[in-house]
C-alpha cells in the first residue's frame, strides 16, 4: 500500500505473523475453554486420533494401526498413518510429568490444531507476498480466520488430520507461486509427498497442481528446473512416507492411503517428469506432446497395474453404500443442503474467483500470469468439488483466499486516501465484511427461522448431551464390555471409557458397519445373532441422536424403534441408570 506501516509489516512479516498466530490461538482457547474442560471432542475422527495416539502411548507398534477397541478381538482396520500422531503424543509427553495424564490429553487434544494453523498461515502469507505484495498476508490472515469450515478444521479439540492436510495444500499454493523454480517445485513436491503420507482426501488438488506444473513447462521450457525438482522432490518424499510411515495394513495394495499404489506411481511419476525435464525441446509444441505422451504412460500404466483403484477409492459395497455412506451429510454436494449452509459457504469460494479472474486480468504479460493461473484453476477446481461433496468447502475455503486478499489490496487504498472520516472508517469495514463473506453470513442469520419443532429439539438435545463426559460417567464406572451401540457413537464410547464396541464410520469396515446396521434395523432375532457373533454383552442407545433418526425412518419395526418404545427382548435386562440420563442400557443374559 506504499506507506511506512506496510513496509514495516513487509520487512519483518514473520514477527508480526507469530504475533498474529499467537493472538488468534489465544482467542481460540478461551473461545473453547468450556469444550477443553469437558474433553468435548466433537468429532468421531477426533476421537479415534485420540484412542490410537494413547494405544501407540501404551505400547502398540509403530505401523500397527488397527484399533483394536473396536471390532474386537481382530480390531479395525484404520487407513490413517502415524504422522498426525506424533505432535499430539509429543505434547502429552512433554505436559503429562507435570499436570497428569488427563490434563495432558486435553491440551495436546486443544493445541495440536493451532501448530497446523500456524503452518497454514505462514505457508499462505508466503503465497500472497509473492502473488500480491509483501505486505498483503495481514489481509489473508484475516480472511483466513473469518473463514467458516477452513477454520473449524484448526480449532482446539479438532486434532483429526485435515487441519494438517489443509495446511499441506497451502504450502503447495506457495510453491505454485513461488518465482524461484527450484524452490518452488521442491516445495510443491514435499507438500504434496506430506499431504498422502497423512491421507488421500486432498489428492485431486494435488494432482491438479502437478498438472499446472507441466503447463507451466510447456508455456516456458526454462520452467524445467521447476518440474525435475518438482519430480525428485514428490519421488524422494512419497518414498520416505512410505517407509516411515505406512502401516501394515497399507502395505496392501489398497486404493485409500499411500500404499504401493501410490507410491508406484509418485516413482514412476516423478521419474518421467525428472527425464522429461532434460528434453532439449526448443519450442513448445514439442513440449506439449511430450507432456501429453508422459501423462499418458503415467495414466496408461496405473489402469493397467491397479485398475481396480480406478473407481472410488473407498471400494464399498453397494448396501454399504446405500445405508449408511449415503447418509453421511458431508457427502452429499452443496446443493443438497439447506441454503442457509450452502449460500454461507459458496460466498468466499465465489469471491476468490472473481479476485483470481480479476488477477489474471491484471498481470497478464507479466511473470504473474502463469502463477496466478495455477492458483486460479486450484480454486475453481475446489469450487466445482462443492457440487460433488460438501466436505470440499475446506479446501474451497482456503484456496479462495489469495484471490479475496487481491480485492482487497485494490480496494482498501482506494478508500484509504479519501479525506472524509466516515469513508476511511466504515468503508473499509464493510469492504473486510463483504470480502471475508461475513456479511452474506450476518445477513442469513439474521433472517428469521421457523423455531425448531419438538422433534428437532429432542435430537439436537440428544446429540449435545449424550456425547458428554457427565453423561458417560455411569457407563464408565461399568466393568469393560463390549458394546453393541451406534456407528458414529463408537469412537466416543471407546475413547473416554474402556469399553469396546462394534463398529467406528470407517469404511475399511464394511463388515462390521453392515452388522450394526443389520441389528438396528432388523428384528430382534436378528440383533441377537449379530450380539452372538461379536460376543456383545451390552446394549447402548441414546435415543434422538442423529444415527437413530435414520433408523426410525427407514425400519419403523426395527429392533433400535422396539428399544426405544420399550418394547425389549427376553434376551436383555435393564441396566439402572441415573433418571437424568440420556440413554437406555441392557445387558446381554447369559
Amino acid at each position: 500500500m506504499g506507506s511506512a506501516q506496510d513496509d514495516l509489516l513487509g520487512r519483518h512479516w514473520l514477527r508480526w505473523l507469530l504475533l498474529f498466530w499467537a493472538v488468534t490461538a489465544f482467542m481460540l482457547i478461551a473461545m473453547k475453554w468450556g469444550a477443553i474442560h469437558w474433553f468435548a471432542l466433537g468429532d468421531t475422527d477426533d476421537n479415534l486420533r485420540m484412542a490410537e495416539v494413547r494405544a501407540w502411548l501404551q505400547g502398540q507398534g509403530w505401523f500397527d494401526l488397527r484399533q483394536y477397541k473396536l471390532d474386537p478381538p481382530g480390531g479395525a482396520n484404520i487407513h490413517w498413518s502415524r504422522l498426525v500422531d506424533i505432535p499430539i503424543a509429543g505434547l502429552i509427553l512433554a505436559i503429562k510429568p507435570f499436570f497428569g495424564g488427563v490434563l495432558a490429553e486435553k491440551w495436546a487434544a486443544a493445541i495440536a490444531p493451532l501448530l497446523a494453523l500456524g503452518g497454514a498461515m505462514v505457508a499462505l502469507s508466503l503465497a500472497v507476498r509473492r502473488l500480491i505484495a509483501p505486505s498483503a498476508y495481514p489481509l489473508a490472515i484475516l480472511i483466513l480466520v473469518c473463514t467458516t469450515q477452513t477454520m473449524g478444521m484448526f480449532t482446539p479439540l479438532r486434532i483429526d488430520h485435515h487441519g494438517w492436510q489443509l495446511a499441506c495444500l497451502a504450502l503447495a499454493v506457495a510453491g505454485i507461486a513461488d518465482p524461484a523454480r527450484a524452490r518452488g517445485g521442491v516445495t510443491l513436491g514435499i507438500a504434496t509427498a506430506l499431504s498422502l503420507t497423512i491421507g488421500m482426501e486432498l489428492f485431486p488438488y494435488f494432482a491438479l497442481a502437478a498438472g499446472i506444473t507441466g503447463l507451466r513447462w510447456v508455456i516456458d521450457g526454462a520452467e524445467g528446473t521447476r518440474l525435475r525438482a518438482y519430480g525428485a522432490a514428490l519421488a524422494a518424499g512419497c518414498t520416505l512416507g512410505y517407509l516411515l510411515f505406512a502401516s501394515y495394513a497399507n502395505r496392501a495394495p489398497v486404493c485409500d492411503a499411500l500404499s504401493p499404489v501410490w507410491l508406484s506411481a509418485a516413482l514412476g511419476g516423478g521419474a518421467l517428469v525428472v527425464g522429461l525435464s532434460f528434453i532439449p525441446a526448443k519450442n513448445w509444441p514439442v513440449r506439449m506432446a511430450l507432456a501429453v505422451v508422459a501423462a499418458g504412460l503415467i495414466l496408461g500404466c496405473f489402469a493397467l497395474a491397479w485398475p481396480h483403484c480406478l473407481s472410488r477409492p473407498e471400494g464399498v459395497s453397494p448396501e454399504l453404500e446405500e445405508l449408511w455412506l449415503s447418509h453421511v451429510r458431508e457427502a452429499r454436494p452443496i446443493y443438497r443442503h439447506d441454503w442457509r449452509i450452502a449460500v454461507p459457504l459458496a460466498t468466499l469460494p465465489i469471491i476468490g474467483l472473481i479476485g483470481a479472474g480479476w488477477s489474471l486480468w491484471k498481470t497478464r504479460g507479466t511473470e504473474r500470469f502463469i502463477p496466478w493461473l495455477g492458483v486460479g484453476l486450484m480454486a475453481l477446481s475446489a469450487a466445482v468439488l462443492l457440487l460433488w461433496q460438501l466436505r470440499a468447502g475446506a479446501a474451497a475455503q482456503m484456496l479462495a483466499i489469495p484471490g479475496a486478499t487481491a480485492i482487497g489490496w485494490v480496494l482498501l487504498p482506494m478508500v484509504r486516501r479519501s479525506t472524509n472520516v466516515l469513508m476511511r472508517v466504515a468503508v473499509p469495514a464493510l469492504i473486510l465484511l463483504v470480502i471475508t463473506g461475513s456479511a452474506v453470513r450476518m445477513t442469513v442469520d439474521a433472517i428469521p427461522t421457523a423455531k425448531p419443532g419438538k422433534y428437532r429439539k429432542a435430537v439436537s438435545n440428544a446429540n449435545r448431551k449424550c456425547p458428554t463426559l457427565p453423561a458417560l460417567r455411569p457407563i464408565a464406572l461399568i466393568p469393560p464390555a463390549t458394546i453393541l451401540t451406534f456407528v458414529d457413537f463408537g469412537p466416543r464410547l471407546i475413547n473416554v471409557t474402556k469399553h469396546r464396541a462394534i463398529a467406528g464410520p470407517y469404511h475399511r469396515n464394511g463388515e462390521a458397519i453392515l452388522d450394526v446396521q443389520h441389528a438396528f434395523r432388523g428384528t430382534a432375532d436378528n440383533a441377537h445373532a449379530i450380539v452372538r457373533k461379536h460376543g456383545v454383552t451390552m446394549v447402548l442407545i441414546c435415543p434422538g441422536m442423529s444415527e437413530s433418526t435414520v433408523y426410525a425412518a427407514e425400519a419403523k419395526n426395527g429392533f433400535y424403534v422396539q428399544l426405544r418404545d420399550g418394547k425389549v427382548p427376553a434376551w436383555l435386562e435393564p441396566v439402572a441408570l441415573p433418571k437424568e440420563s440420556p440413554f437406555k442400557l441392557w445387558r446381554v443374559r447369559s
